[in-house]
């Protein structure tokens, strides 16, 4: 089996669990490839921690959940030291974010100190207790569930932590005919969780994030990546654009599309596949935008510049 086909078989085991959500299935397994983190802003029970779990089981990945909360502290999520008498020292107990891929749910309910301890496992890859820094294991997937802005007990996200989310993807109402079908299995007693198999072994996992980093990306492509994410600064109704982190992952994004699709070069049409997802959640727009109803500008920066031509 090719990486594009074990790719493509991870998607396929996802799918048995997960109904009529394959667009945000397939950003969702880029992100992962792209060694990315994912931001879900969704309103509660449309199948994000089905998902999640789904994704675990076909990627061999051991997964923690915590429902976040402001009484959810930070040392429930880094682990603490405890003194063991026997040996007369202090022990690191784990916590739950010590694991390949870890849910946040309704994260932006959670106090500031909590986020911040989220924050550096999700950026540097450890976890500090007591001075001691425990690594976090590899591969390592953070997704994170946020109420829409102005639910009960929220508070937004500041823009230092969305910046390090590599997408933000929301999976919505499902159509009539995919809520018949969660109606069907619901009445035949099925958990699609318990059909949804192992596609990868974390060794395949990692094989395949390898081989997404070796993808190349042309002058013209990359000057096109660089292009976007400067529109993005100087558009009337975006008041703070994108930052460097973006177009690096802009990029990694890029390459885990080309390489689900068999190619080992990014061209244009990868990055503007992927650029609303990795880039809006990054942005301050002018409140006209909301109040008038305007499209997003991001529709008009990816017409504003011209992608060059691959030959």
């Amino acid at each position: 089996m090719t990486e594009r086909e074990r790719a493509a078989s991870v998607l396929r085991e996802v799918r048995k669990a997960v109904v009529g959500k394959d667009a945000v299935l397939a950003q969702v397994l880029l992100a992962i490839l792209a060694r990315g983190h994912i931001l879900l802003e969704d309103i509660p029970g449309v199948g994000k921690t089905t998902m999640a779990l789904a994704f675990s089981r076909a990627l061999s990945l051991s997964y923690h959940r915590v429902q976040f909360t402001p009484d959810v502290m930070p040392s429930d999520l880094t682990g603490f030291s405890i003194f063991n008498k026997a040996t007369g020292q202090m022990e690191y107990q784990s916590g739950a974010v010590l694991c390949n891929l870890f849910l946040a749910d309704e994260l932006n309910r959670a106090t500031s100190r909590t986020q911040s301890a989220l924050l550096e496992a999700m950026e540097e890859g450890q976890v500090t207790v007591d001075g001691v820094s425990h690594p976090v294991p590899q591969p390592f997937v953070v997704i994170a569930t946020q109420n829409p802005a102005g639910a009960s007990g929220t508070q937004p996200l500041p823009d230092s932590q969305l910046d390090r989310f590599m997408v933000r993807l929301s999976m919505g109402y499902p159509a009539p005919e995919e809520e018949m079908e969660l109606l069907r299995r619901k009445q035949q007693g099925n958990n699609p969780l318990l059909q949804v198999e192992r596609a990868a072994t974390l060794e395949e996992l990692e094989e395949m994030r390898r081989a997404v980093d070796q993808v190349h990306i042309g002058e013209k492509v990359a000057q096109y990546i660089v292009t976007l994410i400067a529109t993005t600064r100087r558009h009337p109704l975006i008041l703070q654009g994108a930052s460097p982190r973006a177009t690096l992952a802009l990029a990694a994004m890029g390459r885990a599309a080309a390489f689900v699709q068999g190619r080992d070069f990014v061209i244009p049409e990868d990055i503007s596949a992927v650029f609303r997802d990795t880039v809006a959640h990054r942005l301050i727009l002018s409140p006209r935008v909301e109040s008038e109803g305007l499209p997003h500008p991001l529709e008009a920066v990816l017409q504003a510049v011209k992608a060059p031509e691959i030959r």
